[in-house]
């Protein structure tokens, strides 16, 4: 499947928002943009992914804040990224002409310059001749904080009660009460340049030339050449499997080693419902399945990076009600992440509340043990050996969960229904007591081996007599109901039930037959298992990569390749997936999203080996 795609018109008037598919991600590994197929960038939080927003029109079209910069006369766009990269080139087809925007990120220069947190928008008239406009009008804090537009002699600055951001270009700009303009033509061969820095005491007011923007784009272009060329994998999906590693690494922050679930908020699970969270923070199980997927492929230096997070800001705490760990953390480690409601944005569409913060991290969810244990037995396996330090705060966690698998918990979903007993947390209370298990034999390391492997056996038997249905001739969502849920496809994945026990296979074509539609994947039905909040969602897109691999171990490996293949036409132009497919195709929920790129690499690297 190629993903240099992608086709637009753009034509008069468009539309107040978007497609969420319809955009392109840039970053720096510490923040993102993205950039709609119209040329807007209609998402952009500056210095970090959970600073305030700078941009927010994908949330609020009037109160949000855009960086509009489009042909101004009627055309048809198409959107590609520069191959093995993440810089974004959208083109404009005119009756006069073709023009493009390089967006990018610079990435791979001086130390120094990430302060700056430079955005580069450079315009180039390809053939024939191009009228262009402008309109970068941002809308600092969440479109809350006012802000006011000084003029130099080749710039703008925005200054918005210290907080300061400069616009530079090679055409002429204009103030326009909070906005700033520039109309400008290009004939073929000509182009222009925007650099949005931001300035402060630490960073100065500096122009972007066209030479250095040159310069910027060449250095960018090589930092992502470089690091996709570690990557080992060489099967048939190679295209889509690392545009979905450039994706992850989009979602690492550089200077702490975290990796965020996804880089946005509030976009809806549901339009018009309130299934909208803030999912700019470190879930340790996300985090932690991305360590699983980059390892496979070679990368162990962000597995690295994620280790020295671990050790730094997820070790052992203090023994609150949610256990030794969180389910988050911020992007600096911090613990804090209250959940508040900005009334003044109206949400995607129309999609309220929009939230920062959330409110989640509270939550006991057991399951993250096991995906953290888990992530830490496949560094020591597959890249080095963990220390003695990182070996003791394993051993505290381990005792940890053989004190308290056995109580209900809100599970992998974060439902706010209730706590429940979870067959999911249950097997991945197992699989951080296996995995630990299998550390220390092969290394020696000492354990309470004993007490391990009889919470481990006591974990299984219960799973296997309390987690299993015999009205319904399946492993269900907890224990004693008769709900499916696709999480149980982990169990085979996960090693904990062989892929051909005839268990597990009555349970999976339970699971087809309710809860896959096309291939697509529904998380659990709401109505039968109340998780207390209104409204359907889409299908749950790391669910179906879940199922591909589900059967390729099972055996069902042509039908496991027809659901990869199906799956892929649901990507966006450029290969990207929001959390959840709509029934109509759309993409749905925080964008790009993290669990599913690498459900992707893994779902691809286990149907490669088994096709041979």
């Amino acid at each position: 499947m190629s993903v240099n795609g992608g086709d637009r018109d753009v034509s008069g008037p468009g539309p107040r928002y978007l497609p969420i598919s319809d955009h392109g991600l840039i970053g720096d590994l510490r923040s993102v943009a993205l950039v709609g197929m119209d040329g807007t960038i209609d998402w952009y939080c500056g210095s970090a992914f959970d600073a305030p927003s700078v941009f927010a029109a994908i949330l609020d079209a009037e109160r949000g804040g855009a960086f509009e910069l489009a042909a101004a006369v009627p055309a048809r766009t198409k959107q590609f990224y520069f191959p093995d990269t993440n810089v974004l080139i959208t083109r404009f087809f005119t009756e006069d002409g073709v023009g493009e925007i390089q967006d990018f990120m610079p990435v791979g220069g001086e130390a120094a310059e990430s302060e700056r947190h430079r955005l580069i928008r450079r315009v180039v008239c390809v053939r024939g001749t191009i009228p262009f406009r402008a309109r970068v009008a941002p809308r600092f804090d969440y479109g809350a904080r006012p802000h006011t537009v000084r003029m130099t002699a080749d710039a703008a600055v925005f200054d918005a009660d210290g907080v300061a951001l400069s616009l530079t270009a090679t055409v002429p700009l204009t103030a326009e009460g909070p906005d700033v303009r520039a109309d400008f033509k290009l004939a073929g061969g000509e182009s222009a340049v925007f650099a949005l820095d931001q300035v402060g005491a630490d960073v100065a007011l500096r122009g972007c030339p066209r030479a250095e923007a040159e310069a910027q784009f060449a250095t960018t272009v090589a930092y992502w050449r470089r690091w996709l060329s570690a990557s080992k994998y060489r099967g048939r999906w190679r295209e889509m499997v690392h545009r979905s590693a450039l994706t992850l690494k989009l979602l690492t922050y550089a200077p702490t080693g975290a990796i965020v679930a996804a880089p946005t908020t509030s976009l809806p699970e549901q339009i018009g419902g309130e299934r909208n969270w803030d999912y700019r923070y470190v879930w340790v199980r996300d985090a932690a399945f991305c360590v699983y997927a980059l390892l496979r492929l070679g990368f162990t230096g962000e597995a690295a990076e994620f280790m020295k997070f671990v050790t730094r800001h997820i070790s052992p705490g203090d023994g609150k009600p949610s256990g030794p760990l969180q389910i988050m953390y911020g992007i600096d480690g911090r613990t804090d992440l209250p959940e508040r409601e900005l009334g003044h944005l109206e949400g995607y569409q129309g999609s309220a509340p929009v939230r920062i913060g959330n409110d989640a991290a509270e939550q006991l969810q057991l399951d993250i043990y096991g995906a953290l244990i888990d992530s830490i037995y496949l560094y020591d396996k597959w890249a080095e050996p963990i220390s003695s330090d990182q070996w003791d705060d394993v051993c505290a966690l381990v005792d940890w969960v053989c004190a308290h698998w056995d109580q209900p918990d809100e599970g992998i979903w974060e439902t706010r229904g209730g706590r429940k007993n979870f067959l999911y947390s249950r097997l991945m209370c197992w699989v951080a007591i296996e995995r630990a298990i299998r550390m220390a034999n092969r290394r020696g390391l000492p354990a309470d081996l004993p007490r391990w492997s009889g919470c481990r056996d006591a974990i299984y038997r219960r799973i296997m007599t309390r987690g299993w249905s015999e009205s319904r001739q399946a492993f269900v969502q907890y224990e004693g109901g008769d709900v499916l849920d696709a999480s149980v496809l982990m169990m085979p994945l996960t090693k904990f039930v062989a892929p051909t026990d005839p268990k597990w296979l009555s349970t999976l074509d339970a699971l087809t037959e309710e809860l896959v539609s096309d291939s697509l994947v529904y998380r659990y039905d709401p109505v039968a298992s109340p998780d207390g909040l209104r409204g359907d969602e889409g299908t749950f897109s790391i669910c179906s990569f879940w199922y591909v691999e589900a059967m390729v171990h099972s055996g069902r490996v042509d039908e496991a390749r027809l659901a990869f293949e199906k799956m892929l036409t649901y990507a966006n132009h450029l290969g990207l997936y929001a959390e959840e497919i709509s029934h109509t195709g759309e993409q749905q929920g925080n964008f790009p999203q993290a669990f599913t790129h690498l459900g992707l690499i893994s779902a691809a690297f286990n149907l490669d080996r088994a096709l041979g």
